[in-house]
């Protein structure tokens, strides 16, 4: 190899030929020893799972029905009875490990409106989480606190972290049994037209959904309806000393955005979770995201501090924004029309939900896909990422809303470069289109685990995703290393990642011959190195610096074993 990379430097400075490598290629001869350092985690090239608490697993049924929430409601707009030992029942049984999650992002556990509200779809509970009515308590139809420990517990004991969903944009709809917030703290008077960024901040989303007055810096009371509720629950002194402590140690005004940033790291400083998922980044201006950071990172270091014996890893707390319709192309800046805005610097952001991806995927092929977001990565958003998704709970035209191509899906997910975002069913194909349903409840179907108990293509669908998701765990240079082709027909490229002395190098090929087929994998494997297909689970070994596999799939994922 020493050899090589000697005539292609020679033959530049003798010929300096149109054709001689760059940098980037010279460097990919090179072969790169196999790390025997532990695989670190990378939120960058993450593999994270998000579900619905309600609509995943029902993992204690006596929880199903609290504050008479018994209307007869739209379909699918009721809770249907998923909760937080559902899903802790599931990290017990491995199905997260046996799919490759290393995440797992859960909707709004905070308690919701006891109330339901008509917004012309039919009756609908706050199932979704995303509705609160006292952020400093767990909705007793999501569980516990006690659940929630044990959540974290049982994931963080299998490599798993935990991202919480964050609101701080708006309250619950006011219904009979939920009056609306002072109006020192909202705003019910004023509908974003959304045509341009102070009519996209300074209202609310839709009717009946009061608009947290974000933007103020007047100190206000607490709403009398909290009072009054903690006061029936015993533990509004308790609550109210904790206040006083968070501002005296702030400084913070007592503004409505900061008492919800209290309650919410609150759950980082008791519960030790990894991250928050931040809803309706736009909807509020910008400087508060930079706030809410700062007091995430004071909050995650506390726990670490007061708890060496919990702590996965030196990783950050991670903050991922939902700034709706951001796409990678705009690198970091997100444009309202009359004004554009970074999320990311100064920092508040590690990354966005990238609406773009689903459109990428439809429109371009595997390679300019990859290369796409390989050089945005590296270059625009270098030391930032963003969260891919195909299907998801408010996205009404997800990449393949009939599961004609799950297979195909999984390919583009969870091989592309950034973090991935599996939303619950899509590795068992769950329907996105159900008839009845109005809105986005469509996309909000339980978890159909009894076609993954019963039916035979489901099972080969989730094997599937299965492969390709513990190929990515396994591997980071997946979605954060260097992208590059090997060959164009069959279709081969690499992934390689560099962090401190960890060293991750994988070869992947797409749309392949079935039965035999032969692989050039000369630029990161020597000859001689025994490499396993993780996909047909056969070893192979290098000769002439290339391997033949024959296997009955169009796929192969390439590591040195």
């Amino acid at each position: 190899m020493k050899k090589t990379v000697t005539l292609m430097m020679l033959c530049f400075m003798l010929t300096n030929c149109k054709n001689n490598p760059s940098k980037e290629e010279v460097d990919a001869n090179v072969v790169k020893p196999t790390s025997s350092v532990d695989t670190p985690f990378v939120w960058e090239g993450a593999n994270l799972y998000f579900l619905l608490t309600d609509r995943f697993n029902n993992g204690d049924p006596s929880n199903d029905i609290n504050f008479d929430r018994t209307k007869k409601t739209g379909k699918l707009r009721g809770f249907e009875g998923g909760d937080i030992k559902g899903v802790t029942q599931k990290i017990k049984e491995g199905y997260f490990t046996d799919l490759g999650i290393n995440a797992i992002w859960m909707t709004p556990i905070v308690e919701q409106i006891h109330g339901g509200t008509d917004e012309g779809t039919g009756v609908t509970y706050a199932f979704h989480g995303y509705w609160a009515k006292d952020w400093t308590n767990i909705d007793p139809n999501y569980g516990t606190k006690e659940d929630l420990h044990e959540l974290v517990k049982e994931a963080h004991a299998k490599g798993i972290r935990i991202v919480l969903d964050a609101v701080i944009n708006h309250t619950g709809p006011v219904t009979e049994k939920d009056p609306v917030w002072p109006k020192e703290w909202v705003r019910t008077d004023k509908q974003c037209s959304y045509d341009n960024y102070e009519n996209t901040v300074s209202c609310t989303l839709v009717a009946n959904l009061p608009d947290i007055k974000t933007e103020s810096n007047d100190n206000v009371e607490l709403p009398p309806q909290l009072v009054e509720k903690w006061k029936a629950e015993g533990r509004y002194e308790q609550e109210v000393q904790e206040l006083d402590t968070f501002f005296e140690r702030t400084g913070h005004p007592r503004a409505p955005r900061f008492y919800i940033m209290k309650w919410l790291t609150d759950y980082i400083t008791e519960f030790g979770v990894d991250g928050y998922r931040v809803d309706t980044v736009k909807h509020t201006e910008e400087y508060v995201w930079q706030e809410f950071k700062k007091e995430c990172d004071y909050a995650f270091a506390q726990f670490k501090k007061n708890n060496p014996e919990k702590v996965v890893d030196d990783n950050n707390f991670y903050l991922v924004g939902e700034v709706y319709n951001y796409n990678i192309s705009g690198g970091q800046l997100f444009d309202f029309g009359d004004k554009k805005v970074n999320y990311f610097d100064p920092p508040s952001f590690q990354s966005l939900i990238n609406f773009e991806f689903k459109w990428n995927a439809k429109q371009m092929g595997y390679e300019d896909m990859f290369k796409k977001y390989h050089e945005l990565l590296s270059t625009d958003l270098k030391d930032f990422g963003t969260l891919n998704y195909l299907s998801s709970h408010d996205d009404g035209s997800p990449y393949d809303a009939s599961r004609k191509k799950p297979f195909e899906t999984a390919n583009r997910l969870l091989l592309s470069p950034g973090t991935s975002q599996v939303y619950y069913g899509d590795e068992s194909a769950r329907p996105l289109v159900i008839e009845g349903t109005e809105g986005d409840a469509t996309l909000r179907s339980f978890m159909n685990w009894g076609e993954i108990e019963s039916n035979n293509e489901t099972k080969d669908v989730l094997a599937h995703w299965q492969k390709l998701g513990r190929f990515r765990a396994k591997h980071p240079a997946i979605g954060a290393g260097t992208h590059q082709m090997i060959t164009q027909k069959p279709y081969a490229f690499y992934r390689s990642l560099q962090k401190g002395d960890y060293k991750d190098h994988v070869v992947i090929g797409l749309e392949l011959d079935k039965g035999e087929k032969t692989l050039d994998v000369s630029k990161v494997f020597e000859n001689g190195d025994v490499l396993h297909d993780a996909y047909s689970n056969q070893d192979i070994t290098v000769a002439d610096g290339k391997v033949v596999i024959n296997s009955a799939y169009d796929i192969v994922l390439l590591e040195k074993k």
